[in-house]
Parts: structure tokens; C-alpha cells; sequence
């Protein structure tokens, strides 16, 4: 991809600076100025590149802006004013590069511009969208969001698109694809920057791909970041909303309100694109749980149409035995899909469904989980929404979907309890997956969990108290500490665990290293137990002060179980 500054200068607001930090005025000095990479990252900077210099929370961008000049930058994108120090690097920087690029070879001829903006991490989007030529408006975009459930939604939404016939990409925190098989993701941001995500759009546009699902977060979400900014969204999902990133969002109506930004972008297109070559009008739709006290929020965030769905109480976190569920009043005169008779063990979930259509359907899985009938509804909804096709059509291709990395994700080697995997992070996860699997649970329930460092504090005891309720044993292991003390911090949860009942060297156990957690678990388990370790799964990293750790839960787990002679 190659543009000149030239055509991208009109997409965002700014002022262009010369190396004495004298304004430029006559365009014709930076008109032909080429670009042909867009990077955030100093050490990633190559010929020709356009650099933001981003502020960040221990280290000022602004620090990097000469290193970039140096090594190829022809623009850079800054907020702020320099330092005398800056000021000084930054203008040797400049005329050094004039000077090389005078008697290179290379045309044309210019100095590195630098490009003042109001904020330089909100200019990514608009500047991201206009280098790719805005990819959402050749892709009918479907996006995700809420604090349990995007991931798999995202995937099964893509698979099932696929199973259908249609060429897809889809970004999520697990995986992603351009329109091929999916890959890894090796970064744990769940929404990438605005220059990422614009290129992943590009990548499946010219891989063929009429259809992308994005899994958008509250950070993706937030106007603050603006990763999501200039995406043209034609569908937008709200699977839950409970509390968690309040460190970054500082109140739960903050992160609610951020999240809700995608039923709002609904609004901000007429929706007629050109997907494959063709003018194409689309139907925007917004997909609502109705379980969730803030549904109404989200419906009324939107003047688009807007299903719903809803188990009425029979899955998730209203499914434990023998209390009533306390569910929202669903919103007067809204379509939504029920799911009924909902079977889950470790092999798969079955349940019926009445659909807004009128129709009712068997679903048939093989993913395991409750909770699962949720994600499986929203996503139905969502293909059916956009491809035209009925409901129970795209139910029909739900046997062929399997789970994503890391997901209730059962290891079986010929131990004799069951081991699952899952990425349950928060105390509504907790309450969420717990009461299924302690409701068929025959022996002891043992789990493994930590919490991330450096995150919202508040739900660490809750942590505690939700695993003490449910599990006999409590085994509290790194997660993400990052600057954090390891074990302080999961002292923080025991707090919870220990009002519920546990009693530290009994039930309750710190043992801070991973790995040596997760052998303990298993020396404790036994015939008929469940063991569950929880909050890694798919990710690659332990991260600690001085830097990641490279680890894989499942490999690690099945190590352990190795160690013990299971190996089948």
C-alpha cells in the first residue's frame, strides 16, 4: 500500500511543522511526500513510514521521534509540545535525513515533516482508514462486544458463515483470519490499534472476503483510544456487561457507556456498500441479551432494529439448582429467539429454540457449556441478519462448529478426573460457568485461578468468594501479575475465599507459580473430581515486572498429566 501525505492530510485535523518548529504553509513542500507504512512502535519504523509518537502511560512518545526520522519516518503524527532536548534531537534528525536524501538517489526530494494533532492516538483511525482506502465500506462488518462471551461469538459467527458458503476474516483476542484458516493471535489486546485493525480489514478485502467479524472491546470502543473509530459497523452484538476494567474506565456507567458506542455506530452510515463489485443496501441489526440488566440500555442506544435473546434463566449464572432467576422486563414490542430444554455435559450442548420468526428448532453441538446457548443464539441471529437466510438454516450448520482454544476446553489423557480449560477471568464468568458444572459434578471441584496486576482491584475478593462457594478446593496461581507482588495480590482474593469458609493451608492454598498450582490440583484430584484452571488458557505469557514469561497453559497441563503416566 502507498499513498502520498498529500491525501492523507484532509482526513484528520492538524498543523505540519518544519524542523525549527516553524509552521508549514505552502503545501507544495510536502505534497509528494511518500508513505507506505503506518506504525505506532519506533522500533518497527522502515523507509518511508508514517510514525504517531503515542503518550503513554511511563513513557512520552514524543522521546522517539528522532529515532523514527533516523530510521526512515518521512512524517510524524505528535501531540503536545517538544522538549528544548526534543526539540534540539529532533531537528538534527530532519536536516541529517534532507541532507542523505539530497545526494540519494531517491525521488522526490523533501524533509521530514513533523504533523501536530490535538491527540495522536485518536488520528490513527481516521489517518488508518483513508492509507486502506476504508475496507469497511466494501465489508459488511459485524461486531461483538461485552465483558464474557465475544470470543467464542466472533468464531462461531465467522464459522458459521463459512459452513454457509461465504469468504470471511474475523479479529478476536484468541485468533484471527484475513479469509483463510484461522491463525493465533499472539497479543493479548482483544481490539488492536486503529493502524491494525484498518490493515487486518484491507488483508481480507483482497483476500475475497465479503464479510468481517470484529471483536470489539470497551478499551476498542472508547473514544479515547478511538481504535474502532471509522469502522462502518452493519451489526452489533451486546452479550453482557458486568464490571471489569474500571481501572481504565473508572465506573461501571463509563465502561457501559463506552460499550454501547457500537450500537451507536449503527447510526452512522446509510449502510450501502460495495461488497464484491456490487452496490449493496444492508439491514442493520443490533443483537441484545435480555438477560442482562443493561439490554435496555444498549436497544435504546440504537434507532436500528434490534433483536433479542434470552434462555430465561435456564443457562449461565441463573442456572444453579434451585434458584429463581431475577430477570429484566423485556422491551415492549421486541423480536427475540428462546432457547428451552437445555442439556449441557462435557461431550456438548443440546437445547430447543422459538425463533422471532415464528419457527421453533433443535440446536445440536458439540461444544460444551451452558452458557454456550447464548453465544450460539447471538450468533445465529447475526448470520441469519445479514446473509438473508432463516434462522433455521444457519442452525442447521451448528453441529460442524467446534470450540475455540482455550474455551471450556476438556483435556483427556486417561486421568481419572476431569480437567477443563477455560479463560473465565471475572466474577461474573465465575458465576456464569461454576453452577452448570457443579450442578453434574460428582466428586470434588478443584480450581486453579489468579487475577490480573495492575487491573480493577475491586473484583479480586469476589474472586475469592464466588470459587469458595462452589469449589471444595481453592488453588490461587499467577496470572498476569506485571508490576504487582505476586503473592500480595493473590492474598487479595483469598480475603473473599476466607469469608466464604475456606480455611488457608485446608482448601485455600497460594501457590503464586503456575505451573507448580497446576500439579498440585492434580494431586488432589481424584475419580469423578473436576478440575478447572482458569484465566490463561489461550494466552502465551505470564506477565511479571521484568517482563513476559512464555507459557501455554494446555501444554503445561498436559506435561503435568504426563508426569503422571497419562499420556493417552
Amino acid at each position: 500500500m502507498k499513498k502520498l501525505l498529500s491525501q492523507l492530510l484532509p482526513a484528520f485535523e492538524n498543523t505540519l511543522l518544519a524542523a525549527d518548529g516553524t509552521k508549514i504553509t505552502d503545501l507544495k513542500e510536502i505534497n509528494e511526500i511518500p508513505i507506505e507504512n503506518l506504525v505506532f512502535d519506533s522500533r518497527e519504523v522502515t523507509k518511508n513510514t508514517l510514525f504517531f509518537a503515542l503518550p503513554g502511560t511511563h513513557i512520552d512518545g514524543n522521546n522517539f521521534i528522532a529515532q523514527a526520522i533516523e530510521k526512515g519516518a518521512n512524517a510524524v503524527v505528535f501531540q503536545g509540545s517538544l522538549t528544548p532536548i526534543q526539540k534540539e534531537d529532533v531537528s538534527k534528525a530532519i536536516v541529517q535525513r534532507t541532507l542523505d536524501n539530497a545526494i540519494s538517489d531517491d525521488q522526490p526530494k523533501f524533509a521530514p515533516v513533523l504533523i501536530n494533532v490535538p491527540d495522536a492516538r485518536f488520528s490513527m483511525a481516521p489517518v488508518s482508514a483513508t492509507f486502506y482506502d476504508n475496507p469497511s465500506e466494501r465489508l459488511v462488518v459485524i461486531g461483538v462486544t461485552g465483558t464474557e462471551g465475544k470470543s467464542s461469538t466472533v468464531s462461531f459467527i465467522w464459522q458459521l458463515l463459512r459452513a454457509l458458503g461465504h469468504k470471511a476474516g474475523f479479529i478476536s483476542t484468541v485468533e484471527y483470519s484475513f479469509g483463510g484458516d484461522a491463525v493465533p493471535n499472539p497479543q493479548h489486546q482483544t481490539t488492536p490499534e486503529a493502524t491494525i485493525i484498518q490493515h487486518h480489514l484491507n488483508q481480507m478485502l483482497e483476500n475475497g472476503c465479503r464479510f468481517a467479524v470484529v471483536e470489539t472491546s470497551s478499551h476498542g470502543l472508547s473514544p479515547k483510544l478511538n481504535r474502532t473509530g471509522n469502522i462502518l459497523f452493519d451489526c452489533g452484538i451486546f452479550m453482557n456487561v458486568t464490571l471489569e476494567h474500571l481501572e481504565f474506565h473508572k465506573t461501571f456507567e463509563q465502561y457501559r457507556d463506552d460499550k454501547a458506542n457500537l450500537f451507536r455506530k449503527l447510526g452512522d452510515t446509510v449502510h450501502v456498500k460495495n461488497i464484491g463489485g456490487e452496490k449493496t443496501k444492508i439491514t442493520p441489526v443490533g443483537i441484545v441479551n435480555l438477560e442482562d440488566p443493561s439490554a435496555e440500555y444498549f436497544v435504546k442506544a440504537t434507532n436500528q432494529k434490534v433483536f433479542g435473546y434470552t434462555t430465561l434463566g435456564k443457562a449461565g449464572r441463573n442456572a444453579e439448582e434451585g434458584k429463581k432467576a431475577e430477570l429484566p422486563e423485556i422491551p415492549a414490542g421486541l423480536e427475540y429467539m428462546t432457547a428451552d430444554n437445555i442439556l449441557s455435559d462435557a461431550q456438548g450442548l443440546n437445547f430447543s429454540v422459538k425463533a422471532p420468526d415464528g419457527t421453533s428448532f433443535d440446536v445440536n453441538s458439540k461444544l460444551p457449556g451452558a452458557f454456550n446457548a447464548y453465544n450460539l443464539m447471538a450468533s445465529i441471529i447475526a448470520v441469519s441478519s445479514m446473509t438473508g437466510l432463516s434462522f433455521k438454516e444457519v442452525a442447521a450448520k451448528i453441529p460442524e462448529l467446534t470450540p475455540i482454544k482455550g474455551r471450556m476446553t476438556v483435556i483427556n489423557q486417561g486421568q481419572p478426573f476431569e480437567l477443563i480449560i477455560d479463560y473465565a477471568h471475572t466474577p461474573s464468568s465465575f458465576e456464569t460457568i461454576f453452577p452448570p458444572i457443579r450442578k453434574r459434578c460428582k466428586g470434588k471441584m478443584i480450581c486453579v485461578f489468579g487475577s490480573g496486576g495492575e487491573r480493577d482491584l475491586t473484583k479480586r475478593p469476589l474472586q475469592g468468594a464466588i470459587a469458595a462457594k462452589f469449589c471444595d478446593t481453592v488453588i490461587l496461581a499467577d496470572e498476569d501479575p506485571r508490576g504487582e507482588d505476586p503473592v500480595e495480590l493473590l492474598k487479595m482474593i483469598a480475603v473473599g475465599a476466607e469469608k466464604e469458609g475456606k480455611v488457608m493451608g485446608e482448601n485455600l492454598f497460594i501457590t503464586h507459580e503456575r505451573p507448580k498450582a497446576i500439579r498440585q490440583a492434580f494431586s488432589m484430584a481424584g475419580k469423578n473430581d473436576i478440575v478447572l484452571l482458569l484465566g490463561k488458557s489461550h494466552e502465551n505469557s505470564i506477565i511479571y515486572k521484568d517482563g513476559a514469561m512464555p507459557y501455554d497453559e494446555i501444554t503445561e497441563a498436559k506435561n503435568a498429566l504426563s508426569e503422571m503416566n497419562y499420556k493417552n
